[in-house]
């Protein structure tokens, strides 16, 4: 099976606190830290425009993920010498390892997006239909 490690379903033993699996997912498993994969998928993205492409980001909150996807080894941060510095932002290596199940995740909302919405809507409206219990 190459390098492939089987994880163990046992009680107690799926992603243990110390569990490098567990420290990926938690570094991957946030809105923006997809999103911000998915966009730099493509090639090389400026600050800004990773803002406008990805839309609904605060600066702060991008500049945050991508620290954190630098500090994993994820993203890499490139200043150019010019004046004014152009920094640009792309994918290492191991960054690119996600390319594949990240696009396989977003065909999935693509395909399941409106029956998960839907899901929920119907769960408010039945919540919202039911008898209140008198005070």
């Amino acid at each position: 099976m190459g390098n492939v490690r089987l994880v163990s379903l046992r009680p107690g033993t799926v992603f243990l606190t110390d569990c490098p699996a567990r420290l990926a997912i938690e570094i991957i498993a946030t809105k923006w830290t997809v999103v911000t994969i998915f966009a730099l998928s493509k090639g090389p993205l400026r600050h800004g425009e990773l803002v406008e492409l990805i839309g609904g980001v605060s600066r702060k909150v991008l500049t945050q993920t991508l620290r954190r996807l630098q500090d994993s080894g994820l993203v890499e941060r490139r200043v150019y010498a010019e004046a004014p510095p152009r920094v640009e932002y792309s994918l290492t290596e191991l960054g690119r390892s996600l390319e594949e199940p990240i696009a396989m995740l977003t065909e999935w909302a693509r395909t399941n997006g409106e029956a998960v919405v839907g899901f929920q809507e119907s769960r408010i409206d039945a919540a919202d239909a039911s008898p209140r219990p008198p005070n």
